[in-house]
């Protein structure tokens, strides 16, 4: 047993479905209080959010993560109750055990570590928790940030505790984030019998060589540090149920990851030119979930790869793939910002997991990088 295993049963128990926190943030808050940290327990709408902070001056190094996890799926199908942690052949079973609740675990545990032997460190150590990671992601991270901006407050350097790592810990840093783009894509027709097409107008048939045009379309080549932007369509549907109707809607979601070689403006753009030049009779509405960034090669990735580098005796490798973050927020305000975690092998699944023996190892490397940061 150790301190970040037990604070980690410990909020895994709490079942912090999106956007529920279930006390998790007041516990870290308690937690960290005798240490002096200074908590701003901060709620928009349904969502609570938790910013603490040690220290009032520059530079500052933030903790970034959120207590929130995904829904269990069929409880059934679990091998033992997802918010009942369970160690079992060295690894800690439940939802949230490496999304993020033991990053967040070896958090606190890293700070307490470096804080018993530099309690007069420089600069300030916080804490960015939220619990709408997992969620539409429109009234956590983004809105502390704002509140942040507004009182004046700059983070210098960004760690976001997401599961970053395949398959060691640590041999994966995500120095970067591809951009994410979705539209809801609506081309109306006329619905009719399919006996008598000649009476009505299939909005399928018309869509499907626009379609077929932008899933082939080669949008960039990617760069040194992004793979190439991709457009997928994720949702499609249309009809009555019956085999005997054309139907007078077709709706369309779908997806673009893209890189640095993009913009979103340019990427709408490009697709109304081809909705239109195919004739079209459609709406497209557009959600933009975050820009593109990038933490070059600086004083965070330095500290990083190094602590790694001493705890677990290996390179690490820089990396922009997978989904989004959290980070997305944090970047724009001229953050360094890069994700260390766990393993994400079985992030989201039944039976989620982490290894025992990793915790231990996380909270040491979050504490060579505070060594490295803001040792006195």
């Amino acid at each position: 047993m150790s301190d970040t295993l037990d604070l980690a049963q410990e909020l895994i128990r709490r079942r912090s479905v999106t956007p529920e926190d279930a006390g998790c943030q007041q516990l870290i808050a308690e937690r960290l209080a005798p240490l002096g940290f200074e908590a701003h327990h901060l709620r928009f709408e349904d969502v609570d959010n938790l910013w603490l902070r040690r220290g009032s001056e520059g530079p500052v190094l933030a903790f970034a993560g959120h207590t929130d996890v995904v829904p269990t799926g069929p409880v059934e199908k679990w091998s033992s109750d997802p918010f009942q942690p369970q160690i079992r052949n060295g690894q800690l079973y439940g939802r949230g055990a490496a999304d993020m609740k033991s990053s967040i675990a070896a958090f606190v545990t890293a700070c307490e570590a470096f804080l018993k032997d530099h309690p007069d460190h420089k600069g300030s150590i916080a804490m960015l928790i939220t619990s709408d990671e997992e969620g539409p992601s429109v009234n956590g991270t983004v809105k502390v940030v704002e509140w942040l901006e507004a009182r004046g407050e700059k983070i210098t350097w960004a760690l976001v505790g997401e599961p970053s790592s395949t398959e060691r810990l640590g041999d994966v840093i995500k120095n970067g984030r591809r951009g994410s783009l979705s539209g809801v894509l609506r081309v109306r027709g006329q619905q009719g019998h399919v006996a008598y097409p000649h009476l009505a107008d299939n909005p399928v048939h018309r869509a499907l060589p626009a379609l077929a045009e932008l899933a082939a379309i080669e949008w960039d080549e990617g760069n040194e540090h992004f793979p190439p932007t991709s457009f997928q369509i994720s949702n499609i549907h249309a009809g009555t149920g019956a085999e005997n109707v054309i139907p007078g809607e077709l709706e369309v979601m779908f997806n673009l990851r893209f890189s640095t070689e993009q913009t979103d403006e340019g990427i709408r753009t490009r697709v109304h030119a081809v909705l239109d030049a195919h004739g079209l009779d459609y709406e497209l509405s557009w959600r933009l979930s975050g820009h593109p960034f990038l933490t070059a090669e600086g004083e965070l990735v330095e500290a990083a790869s190094a602590a790694i580098r001493e705890v677990m005796g290996l390179d690490t490798e820089l990396s922009t793939a997978g989904g989004t973050s959290d980070g997305r927020f944090i970047a724009p305000t001229g953050a360094q910002v890069v994700e260390l975690g766990p393993l994400n092998a079985s992030i989201h699944k039944i039976d989620e997991h982490v290894r025992v023996e990793d915790l231990d190892a996380l909270s040491r490397i979050y504490t060579g990088i505070l060594k490295r940061l803001l040792a006195d």
